[in-house]
């Protein structure tokens, strides 16, 4: 009910919910013994007349999980899961693919080609390094955001924003996962130790990027695609002295960084209109009416470099029919049908984009792996030499 000027009448027992919102500055007024919200001001967000914000509304409270994986773990444990996504794989699969994409070309391009039971070997690495890598950033980020998550509704129940894991007790878990994807670093080539080191700066800075920029999906495509390199050393395919390796893992890298870019704008128009008000910045907010246009530019340019990869490291046609023309098939459905302000849709297109994209470039490099393995065509030494 409308007050006095612009203020919107509160229930005085609504107003102890409001205040548990951890809203910097909030204005009550009391007129003829009515209780009235003048202002409310979130944080970043500045101050604004509280008709300018949904007053909080009676949202569901936290249940702890009755179906899944999380429901068969003991109580104390089932914080620490949610913080790090454990019922939400599909970041970890986004973080693994770059690894994968890696260790196939690289093993194309080894000297001799990899065995079969060394790629195994490797992947299997990665895929535990993504696991427990994805798990830290998760854990990094709400530790950054915990101001801001429980503004947002999509994300005010996580452990951190409802108080259920304190800051310091997540630093100290951090430390935990830190220690372990150490030890899955420290099982692989030492050469691997030194190409990894420089993507931590850019796992603890990620959430920075949201107070400064528009642009945060690029600093994430920085980060979540470094795995694009990694297979190189992995392997044995020194980047350094083979120019068509580096030629290759260079336009690999970046191809993943575009793939990043865009499936991360698709996921934030899922909370476009809470980070509006909580002043958190995004591809989406700022190209909110041309995102299909961007998204378009954004799978061309990962579709081109993805193609470039293949000619540096002098691929054959399994590999452009498979992978780079699954690519062009998977993101321009994608893009066409994605239902940007839906967000059930949005999300049903990031999870199983996921999948589409990623499963088609890596089956298609399976495939050019498997044929130069057995000898179906020859790559020229040169290529595999420089």
């Amino acid at each position: 009910m409308r007050g006095p000027g612009r203020a919107l009448r509160v229930p005085r027992s609504k107003l102890a919910q409001i205040k548990q919102l951890k809203v910097v500055r909030i204005e009550v007024k009391e007129v003829a013994g009515e209780l009235y919200i003048s202002k409310i001001a979130y944080p970043n967000a500045g101050l604004a007349t509280a008709s300018q914000h949904i007053l909080p509304k009676e949202l569901p409270k936290y249940t702890p999980p009755q179906t899944g994986l999380l429901s068969y773990l003991p109580k104390p444990i089932v914080p620490y899961a949610e913080l790090i996504r454990l019922d939400k794989p599909t970041g970890i699969y986004y973080l693994f693919f770059p690894c994968l994409f890696s260790t196939l070309l690289a093993a194309t391009m080894a000297t001799p080609i990899a065995a079969p039971n060394t790629v195994a070997g490797t992947t299997a690495l990665f895929f535990t390094g993504a696991l427990v890598m994805r798990g830290a950033g998760c854990t990094i980020n709400d530790l950054w955001d915990r101001n801001f998550d429980p503004h947002v509704e999509r994300t005010r129940l996580r452990p951190i924003a409802r108080n259920a894991i304190s800051p310091q007790a997540a630093i100290i878990f951090t430390g935990g996962q830190l220690l372990s994807g150490l030890a899955v670093l420290l099982s692989l080539p030492s050469e691997c130790f030194w190409y990894a080191t420089p993507s931590l700066l850019l796992v603890a800075t990620y959430p920075l990027a949201k107070r400064v920029t528009h642009y945060p999906q690029f600093v994430l495509g920085l980060t979540f695609s470094w795995g694009a390199m990694m297979g190189f050393p992995a392997l044995g395919v020194d980047l350094l002295s083979n120019q068509s390796a580096l030629a290759a893992a260079a336009c690999l890298y970046s191809s993943n960084v575009a793939w990043t870019v865009l499936y991360d704008m698709i996921y934030a128009h899922m909370d476009i209109k809470d980070d509006a008000k909580a002043g958190i910045k995004s591809i989406a907010l700022k190209h909110e009416k041309d995102t299909k246009a961007v998204l378009t530019g954004l799978a061309a340019v990962q579709v081109g470099l993805l193609a470039a990869t293949g000619v540096a490291a002098g691929l054959g046609p399994v590999f452009f029919i498979g992978s780079c023309g699954s690519a062009v098939a998977t993101l321009g459905t994608m893009v066409w049908r994605v239902k940007l302000k839906e967000v059930k849709n949005c999300w049903w297109w990031f999870k199983n984009g996921c999948w589409f994209t990623g499963g088609g470039i890596a089956l298609g490099l399976v495939g050019e792996y498997v044929a130069q393995l057995f000898g179906l065509y020859n790559k020229e030494e040169s290529n595999r030499q420089g």
